[in-house]
């Protein structure tokens, strides 16, 4: 069995695969004041509550966007299984030809999205991972990375609107009724919702039409059901596709 961990900077998101099938996945949050042990005891709960002991795994790799917490996070996981976690960076073969300007640079999340998206979507494709930040990374027809867009999440922006702003109030991130706002939760409501739906429609045209062809489009993070039924062109919903990434990353590193 393998313990896949990808770290985000609101949550980290956890599974456990038995020879390529997802056993169980689950979310905890991202703390940088707990120590390792309380992630081991955090990491131990959730195996129990799936019937999972860490003598169970073979082996664990962990894609990491918080470089602060991965001394943690790698001693909490070797403390729970008694093996040295895998860590995604420089030197981590992919199978994917990484053609931005500095490959170094890319964060673990979108390799992990990358490898998946083009392992059980093919290529072209495009893969939105809507969390912390909203980012679209594009795989061209020839399986290649190319690059992507990032920009602010759906809470971060939702965040930025209420801090800096004295009369805007704290909104649950759920689409309203319609798209012109009558009252000022609603309003709020459709420009996040419908304006990141509407975001997304108009960066996958942007893009297509610079490739000059279509690309299969797959969304994945935390916020990503909540946006992409009101998308246009409506993505494919895939939540765990980080996750079956970092599994495809351990098989073929190990």
């Amino acid at each position: 069995m393998i313990l896949t961990l990808d770290m985000g900077n609101t949550n980290i998101t956890m599974g456990a695969f038995e020879k390529g099938k997802l056993i169980f996945d689950s979310r905890i949050a991202t703390d940088r004041s707990m120590m390792e042990d309380q992630y081991a005891v955090l990491i131990t709960d959730i195996m129990r509550l799936y019937g999972v002991s860490g003598s169970d795994f073979d082996g664990a790799i962990i894609g990491s966007v918080v470089p602060a917490l991965d001394r943690c996070l790698g001693s909490a996981v070797l403390k729970v299984t008694g093996k040295i976690p895998m860590k995604i960076g420089p030197g981590t073969k992919t199978g994917v030809n990484i053609r931005i300007d500095n490959p170094a640079q890319l964060g673990a999340d979108l390799l992990a999205g990358a490898v998946a998206g083009v392992s059980e979507y093919g290529s072209p494709c495009m893969i939105w991972d809507l969390g912390t930040a909203t980012k679209v990374s594009v795989i061209d027809k020839n399986g290649a990375f190319l690059g992507g867009s990032i920009m602010p999440g759906v809470m971060t922006s939702s965040n930025s609107l209420v801090q800096n702003t004295s009369l805007l109030p704290n909104i649950s991130i759920e689409a309203p009724k319609q798209t012109i706002g009558r009252d000022t939760v609603s309003a709020m409501q459709s420009g996040i919702v419908f304006g990141t739906a509407a975001m997304i429609d108009g960066m996958i045209e942007r893009i297509e039409n610079e490739l000059g062809y279509s690309l299969s489009v797959v969304a994945t993070g935390g916020f990503s059901k909540n946006i992409i039924n009101h998308c246009r062109r409506k993505p494919v919903l895939n939540e765990t596709l980080l996750l079956h990434g970092l599994r495809i990353l351990y098989e073929k590193n190990a």
